[in-house]
């Protein structure tokens, strides 16, 4: 699921390189951060592409575990 955030963010923003997403230790719990400039275009408006991105992490399969993506705001320090 890591990878498939990453796919997706760096696809939206303008600088791909400054694309981080982070594992935490439970492994449902994804972080992800980007450059200043792109926050808005990884939340979009009224948060809509943020909650397409979530709805791709909860699958709707039995067994299946979702994810829990947390966008961290630019002025945010990540969950250690």
């Amino acid at each position: 699921m890591k990878d498939l955030v990453e796919f997706i963010a760096r696809a939206l923003v303008e600088e791909p390189d400054a694309v981080e997403v982070r594992e935490l230790e439970s492994g449902a719990e994804l972080e992800l951060r980007v450059a200043d400039a792109d926050f808005d275009q990884v939340v979009g408006h009224r948060g809509e592409t943020a909650h397409a991105i979530r709805t791709l992490l909860s699958p709707e399969t039995d067994g299946a575990r979702p994810v829990n993506l947390r966008i961290l705001d630019p002025e945010e320090s990540p969950a250690e």
